[in-house]
């Protein structure tokens, strides 16, 4: 099996899709050079999509800001995260489209992806959780309700209880061995905040990775997401979404789960409620049954600005947690864990 990790320092997984994922490695470069970036692939939204649908090729996207977030190379790192504005690639960022011209130059993705982080000069390491060409689908069997598409469902109001739908992905993957690998050798697994049902199911769910959360010996933690989604997880409370990554996982697997507490100024909730978004709450009562245990913190961020050259359709939050706070917090909770 592949050797995702090298040296003595403290071996960090994590799990998750593009923007939660780039807001944590951010910062989690600072803390440690053995990370595992291992990645959601079935977006097939905005740039992605398009280069997806008129190529044939795997999705950039998340990839690419996961090696950007990595990266030690400033200049390289903001070349990759131009976004064109005008002509045939408006819309498109450089990154994306590299990398598809990597993958299509040497016929593989891993390829593709190892170069990219030879030139951007990445600290740690990037994994496909499948290099499989999947899409996404979501059905409610009972409602005989059935999205297909990570942009559709991203986009969608459901009219059914999320937690009452299967996902899968078509045709059925295999999950990348590298990544099983990353996780079962990892001393810290970090299940990154991002979308339920469209960045963290999707990859929760290919077979082997259930096997390989429940083999590791590392610390799990969840990092909850800061808000609900209109139309998708309102009202959820952190419980909720715990529960529901533990779904999508089959088993409880859950060590910690990393929450906001912090209350936002009136401001910075106006903002919020302009994308009909909520803080998710604690529920108390609901943790009598929760084998995992809660670790609250002040780690709200500041609001993100659209990028005003993002002209393909794509459906994105712009609320973010503060990844330094969050990341200070992973790194005291593993060395409690570590010496207790």
């Amino acid at each position: 099996m592949n050797e995702p990790f090298a040296k003595s320092e403290i071996k960090i997984a994590v799990i998750g899709g593009g923007t939660g994922s780039f807001t944590l490695l951010s910062a989690l470069k600072n803390h440690t050079s053995q990370i595992a970036a291992i990645v959601n692939m079935v977006d097939d939204g905005g740039s992605t999509g398009v280069l997806r649908d008129e190529l044939g090729t795997l999705p950039p996207g998340d990839i690419r800001q996961c090696l950007v977030a990595l990266s030690d190379s400033p200049k390289v790192r903001d070349l990759f995260n131009y976004r064109f504005e005008e002509g045939t690639f408006g819309g498109h960022s450089f990154g994306n489209i590299l990398l598809t011209a990597l993958e299509k130059t040497t016929g593989n993705f891993s390829d593709a992806v190892e170069t990219a982080s030879e030139i951007l000069r990445v600290n740690g390491m990037v994994i496909p959780a499948t290099l499989d060409n999947v899409r996404l689908k979501m059905e409610w069997p009972e409602a005989s309700v059935i999205l297909h598409g990570e942009r559709v469902i991203d986009a969608d109001y459901f009219k059914n209880d999320p937690r009452k739908a299967t996902l899968s992905l078509i045709p059925a993957a295999s999950a990348n061995q590298t990544a099983l690998a990353a996780i079962e050798q990892a001393d810290l697994v970090v299940i990154a905040p991002g979308d339920l049902y469209t960045s963290l199911g999707p990859l929760l769910i290919i077979p082997g990775i259930s096997e390989a959360l429940q083999r590791t010996k590392a610390t799990i933690v969840y990092v909850s997401n800061l808000v609900t989604k209109m139309g998708q997880t309102d009202e959820f409370t952190v419980n909720d979404h715990a529960d529901e990554i533990e779904r999508f996982v089959g088993v409880p697997f859950l060590d910690y789960v990393l929450y906001n507490e912090q209350v936002p100024s009136d401001d910075l909730a106006a903002r919020y409620e302009a994308e009909g978004a909520y803080i998710s709450r604690l529920d108390t009562a609901a943790l009598e049954t929760a084998q995992y245990d809660v670790v609250g913190g002040n780690f709200l961020g500041a609001v993100a600005e659209k990028n005003t050259a993002e002209k393909l359709p794509v459906t994105r939050s712009l609320i973010r947690h503060d990844s330094a706070a969050v990341v200070q917090a992973l790194v005291d909770l593993y060395e409690r864990v570590k010496s207790s």
